[in-house]
C-alpha cells in the first residue's frame, strides 16, 4: 500500500510538471486505426476528370454556355425562373429552405452543388445516373421549372448569341437539331458549368496533410475540440463508414431512421422509387444519349438491381461545407448541426426498417461530446471567395 501511494505521488507530480498542451496532446491523440482512416480523407482537392458520357465536360467553351443557360430565366415555362432560383450561389449553391421552391414546394430538401461533378447518382433517391441527365430533370418538372424540350430549344434558338456559341460547343446550330437533341445538350452544358464547382481546401484538410507527413507543429493548429470530434468521427461514432473518402461520402444510400412521410400524406419510398425511375428513364446511360457508346459508364446503371432494403433509403450527402448548408436531411427536417448530432446520439433504431444495415446505433454523446463533434463538422468547411459570375450579357456577342 505504502509502494502503491508512493507510485502515485510520483505519477501526480510527473503530472502537475507536463505543460497544458502536452496533455491535451495525449487526450486527443488519435489510434493507429483512426489515423489511417483520417488521411483515407483526402488529399484534397482531388485531380479533376472529366465524364466520358458527356462528351463537352471539361470544355471550356461547353462550360461558358452552361453558366449562361444557369441563370437563364427564359428556359422555365414562365420564363420567370433559372437553375439559381434554387441553387444560389450565395447560399452555398442551395436556397436555404426546408423543402425546395419552385413553381411549387416539393418534397425534399434541396442539395447544394458542391463537388457534383464526382457524384455517382443524382438527387436524393439516385434517379439520375449522370450530371447531365439530372440537370434536364427540373427543367421538365412541373413544380420546379414547368418547361419543355420545344420551349428549351425555342429559346436556344431565338437567341443568336446563345445559338452561336451552341453551334460552338455541339458543332451544328440547334436550328437543325431535334428538340429533345437541343435538351439533351443544354443538359450536358449545364452539367459542364457545375463539374467546376469544387469547393476549396479547409482546416481539417491542412490538419490531415499535416498528419500525413507528421508535421506535429502544423498538426497542433488544429483546434484541441476539433480533434476530439474528429476522433470520435472516424472511432466509436462510426462515422466515416458511410461519410468515407476525400468527398466525405460513399455515395450511396443509406437509412438513418427519419421519417420518410410526405407533407400532406403518402410515403417517401426514397432509393426503391428511385432505382424504377432510373431503369425507366430514357435519358439513362444505357440510352442513345450517352457519349461513351460501348464504355464502362454503362455498367453500374445496368446492374443495379431493386431490393425491398432499399424502401426509406436516402441519399448520403457529402460533409463538405456543410456547416454552411442547412437545414439537413431529405426532407430539410434537422434545422442545424446540433439537431443533426443529436439525431445521432438518441438514435431510435425501431425506425430502421427490419430489411436496413445494423451500422447505426445511439452514440448516447454527452454535451461536451456533442460540441466536439459540431466543431470538427465545422472544420469541413472551405472559406473561398463568393461566386462571381465568369461570363455576363455584355460580353462580345459569339461570332461563330
Amino acid at each position: 500500500m505504502v509502494i502503491r501511494r508512493a507510485a502515485m505521488a510520483i505519477l501526480t507530480a510527473a503530472l502537475t510538471c507536463l505543460p497544458l498542451a502536452s496533455l491535451q496532446a495525449q487526450s486527443t491523440a488519435l489510434t493507429d486505426t483512426e489515423r489511417r482512416r483520417v488521411l483515407s480523407h483526402g488529399p484534397w482537392p482531388s485531380p479533376p476528370s472529366r465524364d466520358p458520357s458527356n462528351r463537352v465536360s471539361g470544355q471550356p467553351a461547353a462550360i461558358d454556355l452552361g453558366e449562361r443557360l444557369f441563370f437563364d430565366r427564359r428556359l422555365s415555362g414562365d420564363g420567370g425562373m433559372a437553375c439559381d432560383w434554387c441553387h444560389t450561389p450565395s447560399l452555398d449553391w442551395t436556397d436555404g429552405f426546408a423543402r425546395g421552391v419552385g413553381k411549387q414546394t416539393v418534397d425534399r430538401n434541396t442539395p447544394a452543388l458542391w463537388n457534383v461533378g464526382v457524384n455517382r447518382w443524382y438527387g436524393w433517391d439516385g434517379a439520375h445516373d449522370s450530371l447531365w441527365a439530372q440537370s434536364v430533370r427540373p427543367l421538365l418538372e412541373p413544380r420546379e421549372m414547368a418547361s419543355s424540350a420545344s420551349r428549351i430549344a425555342e429559346r436556344v434558338r431565338a437567341d443568336d448569341d446563345l445559338a452561336c456559341r451552341f453551334e460552338r460547343v455541339f458543332g451544328q446550330p440547334p436550328a437543325f437539331m431535334a428538340d429533345e437533341a437541343v435538351l439533351i445538350a443544354a443538359g450536358k452544358a449545364l452539367a459542364a458549368f457545375q463539374e467546376t464547382l469544387v469547393s476549396g481546401r479547409t482546416p481539417f484538410d491542412d490538419f490531415r496533410d499535416a498528419l500525413a507527413r507528421d508535421d506535429r507543429e502544423a498538426m497542433r493548429r488544429y483546434p484541441d475540440d476539433a480533434r476530439r470530434g474528429l476522433a470520435i468521427f472516424m472511432g466509436r461514432g462510426n462515422c466515416s463508414v458511410c461519410h468515407v473518402g476525400p468527398l466525405f461520402t460513399n455515395g450511396e444510400f443509406a437509412d438513418i431512421g427519419v421519417p420518410f412521410f410526405r407533407p400532406g400524406g403518402g410515403v417517401d419510398p426514397g432509393r426503391h422509387d428511385g432505382i424504377r425511375r432510373l431503369q425507366a428513364d430514357p435519358f439513362n446511360l444505357l440510352g442513345p444519349h450517352n457519349d461513351d457508346a460501348g464504355g464502362n459508364t454503362r455498367l453500374r446503371t445496368r446492374h443495379v438491381a431493386l431490393q425491398h432494403r432499399n424502401f426509406g433509403e436516402f441519399k448520403v450527402p457529402s460533409l463538405r461545407n456543410v456547416a454552411r448548408t442547412a437545414p439537413y436531411m431529405h426532407n430539410g427536417s434537422l434545422p442545424d448541426l446540433r439537431s443533426v448530432v443529436r439525431h445521432y446520439s438518441e438514435l431510435n433504431e425501431e425506425r430502421l426498417h427490419a430489411d436496413g444495415e445494423r451500422i447505426l446505433k445511439p452514440l448516447r454523446l454527452d454535451s461536451g461530446e456533442i460540441d466536439d463533434l459540431i466543431a470538427f463538422l465545422k472544420t469541413l468547411s472551405d472559406e473561398s471567395p463568393p461566386f462571381r459570375r465568369r461570363t455576363s450579357v455584355t460580353d462580345p456577342a459569339c461570332r461563330g
